[in-house]
């Protein structure tokens, strides 16, 4: 998806385009921004699909199997797909799109006064920072130089564009988010660690690594919530409303829906940030 007014340079190679794949739709989004109509990308999970649970179908497979790249964001099923396709497809090439990039850990439940704890494992959904986002489009265009060498001038004219879009909506949030500096986003699922962190937030979680939490887990977190007037449960369409809304219906607040896996990156950050701002200058 290309960002509204906007169109990308480029013309199919002479074979035909560049057939490559990418984990999640976030990264189908980058790789198709930067590189136009030589490549042509589709993504593994589809919008709506939970990747933590996701399993590639063997249709999936076999098109991956046709496939020149593979851009790859860090969820375990990519890890465990990847071993078995070292082995059956050695000339797929598997970029990570987090390279050079210092990842956060995953985030446990806070437990008012004892902290915040954090289990085994780095944070996966690095795009939720547009300049993080930038640094993986910026991988995505080395890799279609290496593997597609006569579109280098395209790609590269593409990632500036795409760059400087990012860079755009990235000022956009910093400027609409900054009065909110400090306040806390209470989330089913913890995917906005990286989002959080670039804007002055502070991400509360109810679910992590799968889990749901305990029952004194659960206890702590609502008491915190009510204690720092949290209203709002933002969650995920790709996990259980029903979770979210008990958490609602015990702090006396509602629950507001964020997508990190959208099709369109650009548009889904800015609606994201009108939702977390009207959500948050509530007292």
């Amino acid at each position: 998806m290309l960002a509204a007014g906007c169109s990308r340079a480029g013309s199919p190679a002479a074979s035909g385009p560049l057939r490559v794949f990418a984990g999640i739709p976030p990264l189908q989004d980058f790789v198709e921004a930067v590189g136009g109509s030589r490549v042509e990308a589709e993504a593994l999970v589809a919008p709506g699909q939970d990747p933590h649970t996701y399993e590639p179908t063997p249709q999936q497979v076999a098109r991956l199997a046709r496939s020149r790249l593979f851009f790859l964001s860090g969820f375990p099923f990519e890890n465990a797909l990847v071993s078995r396709l070292r082995s059956t497809m050695p000339d797929l090439a598997m970029v990570d799109t987090r390279e050079g990039i210092a990842l956060r850990a995953m985030e446990e439940h806070e437990q008012g006064e004892e902290g915040r704890t954090e289990e085994e494992g780095a944070d996966p959904h690095v795009w939720m920072s547009p300049l993080l986002a930038m640094r993986q489009a910026q991988t995505i265009r080395d890799a279609l130089v290496r593997e597609d060498p006569a579109g280098e001038r395209i790609y590269r004219a593409n990632y500036e564009r795409f760059a400087s879009e990012l860079q755009d909506v990235h000022r956009e949030l910093a400027r609409t988010l900054a009065p909110l500096r400090g306040r806390e986003m209470l989330v089913y699922h913890p995917a906005f660690g990286y989002f959080a962190a670039e804007y002055g937030l502070k991400q509360v979680a109810v679910e992590t690594g799968g889990r749901q939490p305990s029952a004194r887990e659960l206890s702590g977190l609502i008491r915190l919530a009510r204690e720092r007037r949290i209203r709002v449960v933002f969650v995920q369409p790709q996990f259980s409303q029903a979770g979210a809304r008990a958490v609602a219906e015990a702090i006396g607040g509602a629950v507001v829906p964020l997508d990190d896996l959208p099709r369109d990156y650009l548009a889904n950050l800015r609606d994201m940030s009108r939702k977390v701002r009207e959500a948050l200058a509530t007292p």
